[in-house]
């Protein structure tokens, strides 16, 4: 996978200011849930390299870092749910959805 791996309050930080260039995503993964998989795997299928030039995609292992997960909770105002994909767009979450509502066509619409 060649999306940024989430993995501090830094980087949580960075991705905020750098939203404002370009839009940014975070999928929420939790490696314990089937559901959060296959969201995962269609997410994956569908990924084309190109697509970074229009959106950073960034992934956030729950399992391992679940006070990080808790933060974007917090910091961007949505609660937490898994899996859950938040689009963050001039620093503010502006479309996020989770479980099966989970779709590359729509991720991409909503970053146009």
């Amino acid at each position: 996978m060649n999306w940024k791996q989430l993995t501090s309050e830094e980087q949580l930080n960075e991705l905020i200011v750098e939203s404002a260039q370009k839009p940014v995503f975070i999928f929420k993964h939790s490696t314990r849930c089937s559901i959060s998989s296959m969201s995962l795997d269609r997410l994956l299928r569908n990924w084309k390299e190109e697509d970074a030039t229009k959106i950073t995609p960034y992934y956030l292992d729950l399992i391992a870092y679940r006070s990080l997960s808790n933060s974007v909770a917090d910091r961007l105002g949505v609660p937490h749910e898994s899996p859950q994909v938040l689009l963050i767009q001039d620093g503010k979450v502006t479309y996020h959805e989770s479980h099966y509502g989970i779709t590359y066509a729509e991720i991409m619409n909503q970053s146009s």
